[in-house]
Formats: C-alpha cells, sequence, structure tokens
C-alpha cells in the first residue's frame, strides 16, 4: 500500500524531535537495547553493520558507531538529517529497506529496531531476502518482528497529533519468513522496550557458504 507507506514517512518527517526524545530515554541497560551486547559479541573486530530504519541515530546507531563502520539507512529525510548531526562517526543515507541498491555481501551485520514493523506486511519477504543478500556469509540479522500479529494506526501517537501506521504478522509468521529467505532463526525474545511495550527480537544468521 503505497500511500500508506509515504504516511509512515511524512509522519516520521513530522514527529522527528519527538520520537528522538522517546528513543533517547534508554539506556544501554533496558531489555531491548541489551540485545545489541550479544549481536555485537557475534561480529568480527572490523565489522561493517548496517542499522535499517536508523531513526535519528539514538541510541542504537550511536551505540553501534563506537565500535563498528556503521552505515543506517532511513526513508525519513528529517530522520536522516538528525541522524547525520548526532552519530558523526557514521555515514547515513535515506533509502527504502525494501531494495537497497547496495553490493551483496558488504554487511557483517544488519540490526532492524522497530522499523520493518512498518513496512506493509505483503513486503516482508521482500525486506528478509534483501537483508540475506546484504550480508556476508555467517552475518548476523537482530530484528524487531512484533509480539503479536496486529495491523492499524494510531491517530495521535506519542501525543503528537500524527498519525502512524503498522504492519506486524505473528512472531512464528515472522521466522517463517526470515527462514524462507535462507536465515537460520537462533532465538526469539520479548522484552520491554524503551517505550514500555514488549517487544518480540529475533537473532538470526545466514548460514555459511559450504566453501568455508
Amino acid at each position: 500500500m503505497p500511500h500508506e507507506r509515504n504516511d509512515v514517512r511524512r509522519a516520521y518527517d513530522r514527529i522527528a524531535d519527538d520520537y528522538l526524545a522517546d528513543r533517547s530515554g534508554g539506556d544501554e541497560e533496558s531489555e531491548d537495547i541489551a540485545l545489541l551486547a550479544e549481536f555485537h559479541g557475534h561480529l568480527p573486530d572490523d565489522a561493517r553493520v548496517l542499522d535499517a530504519g536508523c531513526g535519528a541515530g539514538r541510541p542504537i546507531a550511536e551505540l553501534l558507531a563506537a565500535d563498528t563502520d556503521l552505515v543506517g539507512i532511513d526513508f525519513s529525510r528529517e530522520q536522516i538529517s538528525r541522524a547525520r548531526g548526532n552519530v558523526p562517526e557514521g555515514r547515513f543515507f535515506q533509502a527504502d529497506m525494501t531494495a537497497l541498491g547496495l553490493a551483496s555481501g558488504t554487511f557483517d551485520g544488519i540490526c532492524a529496531y522497530h522499523s520493518v514493523i512498518h513496512v506493509p506486511s505483503n513486503e516482508h519477504p521482500d525486506v528478509a531476502r534483501e537483508f540475506y543478500r546484504l550480508l556476508s556469509s555467517g552475518g548476523y540479522l537482530l530484528m524487531t518482528v512484533g509480539s503479536t500479529a496486529w495491523e492499524g494506526s494510531d491517530d495521535d501517537w506519542l501525543d503528537t497529533g500524527v498519525e502512524m501506521h503498522w504492519s506486524v504478522p505473528s512472531p512464528d509468521e515472522s521466522i517463517t519468513t526470515l527462514e524462507n529467505a535462507g536465515f537460520d532463526v537462533l532465538w526469539r525474545q520479548t522484552v520491554n522496550d524503551v517505550l514500555g511495550s514488549d517487544t518480540c527480537f529475533v537473532l538470526a544468521r545466514k548460514p555459511t557458504s559450504e566453501s568455508e
């Protein structure tokens, strides 16, 4: 549904500062952000990492950029503008995660916090295949998948007066989508996120090639 995608993009443009204020309220001890430690622990020392749906760069891109070659993408122009200012160590681009146009095998790791859940459900397989293509052999994906299936909107999200849309398959459906793309799903965890909601994450791995 192209109109909903455009609505989400425009909404994130409009609430860039409000969303940053809410997301920046977390720290490395919050349950969702703490998952980055295991993800990072799987990566090589010189890892190149993609933050897919990076928002304004805080806290995820900021934490990753301290120890990795960090590239962030988001389809909101205003979010990217803020990310470049907030995380000067990273490189940030406005882009659509369903078709990034980057070389295959570019990244050792991809994280996607609270981003794929805004992509229409029928396009989630496209996202999964694109993430798989972009990862190097043996690379890792940490991704929010939502804790229950739900599709809908909130016309006053974060008390901003701005409408936001979500497309959230069930965790089982999301895992099936990742497996169909070729991933090995290592675990699924439901944790409390910075905004106070139960949120499901998965850690998945692109299998190593037989030659390795």
